[in-house]
């Protein structure tokens, strides 16, 4: 027997009340026949013309844009992006709201998370329910800060430069990105013909003048001529193995950061923004506290950011042992921590090579998983360790809220909770949660 046929709804319009913001860059509305709508480019309290961008008759909810607003919000703004709105650039979220706006609605995102998902009120979480703004990024509506070390552009068939629209991979062509780092927007990647190519990325250290692109080429493509406004390194994509190899140029970029300089190679991860890597570095030891001597755990531990902050201050009778999945991140931290002979990097997957250390205590936890979490196994095995205090770096609030329940099944508690705005614009969020023993709180 054949499924019904269904429906589309895409480019259908609903007058619509929009209610509370969701997980996402979205807010939540519902059409007179009581459909969800996760509408972008709107804000709580605004009454607007919803159009769908996917759905169909029956769907769970529908996505749709804004595409007139009826009863606006003094929250909203015009967007300063020319390349920002309904069908275009999908890469930032917010640009219609006021920056204060933007961080409170962040704020009720992860406070929502933490309801649904840990069953923690902010005032369980030890959180005051703010989100503060990164220095120097606290500026007028109108004004963005130029944040954005690393932007990926895509190209479209005719070797322009631009960036993805929403949930798309459609080019939306520009002159300029708002929110990318000055020493990305000199490099004027946009001006410049990319043909054969299927990206490029291009980076801006932060503390050196590294400058780098890495291209990615279309099936059969020669690489172009690079030669842009300012000195730069170029990489290539390898279209069969997916490695990265040097073209010419140095194959890392050096990030300073809490007194040091780290390479960073082949595109690895770094934070985006600036001042992220100091400003989290400050937050996980302000809420650590280490001790000379201890031992600690930085997982998912990248080129070695907290690992080298750790060994800083836990001094040569401590110890750190850093875990990291990527081959090229591992070579990097143990050259950016080679002046530390008590700090071990070892390479694989944390939930693989942590139960293999024979590790049975450690005194301080440091992790900073992936968008998706550490996961209930890993928390599982953290809390067997009996650290004094744990520092839960998270990129997704829900992720981390589903984690901070699984630390709370094996006996830890929240002690703080810290959000910084490390993604102005965007509806992405960065927080650092502190847990201790759940004995010691009671």
């Amino acid at each position: 027997m054949q499924a019904e046929p269904t429906t589309s709804l895409v480019g259908e319009e609903y007058e619509v009340e929009i209610g509370p913001v969701a997980h996402g860059g979205h807010c939540i509305a519902r059409t007179a026949q009581g459909q969800v709508l996760f509408v972008r480019h709107a804000l709580p309290g605004e009454r607007v013309v919803a159009r769908v961008t996917e759905g169909e008759e029956g769907a769970r909810f529908l996505r749709a844009d804004a595409v007139r607003v009826l009863e606006a919000s003094k929250d909203r703004i015009e967007a300063p992006c020319p390349f920002a709105g309904p069908g275009r650039c999908g890469g930032c979220d917010w640009q219609h709201a006021k920056p204060g706006a933007q961080r409170r609605l962040k704020a009720d995102v992860i406070a929502e998370q933490l309801r649904r998902l840990a069953g923690l009120t902010p005032e369980e979480a030890g959180w005051d329910g703010t989100v503060v703004p990164a220095e120097g990024d606290k500026l007028p509506a109108g004004e963005v800060p130029q944040w954005r070390t690393r932007v990926q552009y895509a190209v479209d068939a005719e070797g322009h430069a631009g960036l993805r629209r929403h949930r798309s991979h459609e080019v939306e062509r520009i002159d300029h990105c708002m929110i990318a780092a000055a020493g990305v927007s000199e490099l004027g990647i946009e001006k410049h013909d990319w043909t054969g190519m299927e990206s490029v990325e291009a980076i801006a250290a932060t503390g050196s003048q590294d400058r780098q692109v890495i291209l990615t080429p279309r099936p059969g493509a020669r690489l172009p001529l690079v030669e842009l406004d300012k000195p730069v390194s170029v990489l290539r994509v390898d279209e069969k193995s997916g490695g990265v190899h040097r073209v010419h140029g140095r194959p890392f970029v050096r990030e300073r950061a809490d007194g040091r300089t780290h390479r960073v190679g082949a595109g690895g991860f770094w934070q985006v923004h600036p001042k992220a890597a100091d400003t989290l570095v400050t937050a996980v030891m302000q809420g650590l506290l280490p001790r000379k001597g201890e031992t600690a755990l930085d997982l998912y531990c990248g080129v070695g950011l907290f690992a080298g902050a750790l060994a800083d201050r836990l001094g040569e009778k401590g110890a750190v042992l850093g875990i990291e999945s990527g081959k090229r991140a591992v070579e990097d931290a143990r050259h950016n921590l080679a002046d530390f002979p008590r700090v071990r990097i070892e390479q694989g997957k944390v939930e693989s090579v942590l139960p293999r250390t024979g590790i049975t205590e450690v005194d301080l936890i440091v992790l900073d998983p992936p968008r998706a979490g550490a996961g209930r196994t890993t928390v599982a095995h953290l809390t067997s360790l009996h650290a004094r205090r744990i520092a839960y770096v998270a990129c997704d609030p829900a992720a981390l809220a589903r984690d901070l329940g699984y630390f709370r099944d094996g006996g830890y508690r929240v002690r703080t909770l810290r959000a910084f705005d490390l993604f102005p614009m965007t509806h992405h969020v960065e927080c650092v949660a502190i847990l201790e023993p759940a004995a010691k709180g009671s």
